[in-house]
C-alpha cells in the first residue's frame, strides 16, 4: 500500500528531471550546463532578462529565512522553436521549449 505513493513521486521525479534537457541536434543541453554552451549550441539569444534576488521570508515562528537567489532568462527562437533557459550563477536550471 505504501509503495503507491513512492512510485508515484519517482514517475513524477523522472518527468520533472527528463524535462531539464534539451536536444539541439545531435547534441544534448541539460539542466547543470552553462550559459556558454547554451550559447555554443543555440547561437546569440533573441532577448534576456534579469530578475533580482528577492527577500527573505520568515515562518510563522521566526524561523530561517528563505533567500531567492537572482535569476536570469535567456530566450532563443530557431527553427519552429521557441526557447527559455533559466540561469542562476551562470549556469542552467530550467529548461523550457516550446513549438510555435
Amino acid at each position: 500500500m505504501r509503495r503507491y505513493p513512492i512510485l508515484a513521486l519517482l514517475v513524477l521525479s523522472l518527468a520533472a528531471h527528463a524535462s531539464s534537457t534539451l536536444r539541439v541536434g545531435s547534441h544534448v543541453l541539460v539542466a547543470g550546463d552553462s550559459i556558454e554552451r547554451a550559447v555554443e549550441l543555440l547561437g546569440k539569444p533573441s532577448s534576456h532578462t534579469s530578475h533580482r534576488a528577492g527577500g527573505g521570508r520568515r515562518g510563522r515562528r521566526g524561523g530561517l529565512s528563505v533567500v531567492t537567489p537572482a535569476s536570469e532568462q535567456w530566450h532563443f527562437r530557431r527553427a519552429g522553436h521557441y526557447t527559455v533557459l533559466t540561469v542562476v550563477d551562470g549556469r542552467i536550471v530550467d529548461i523550457d521549449d516550446r513549438r510555435h
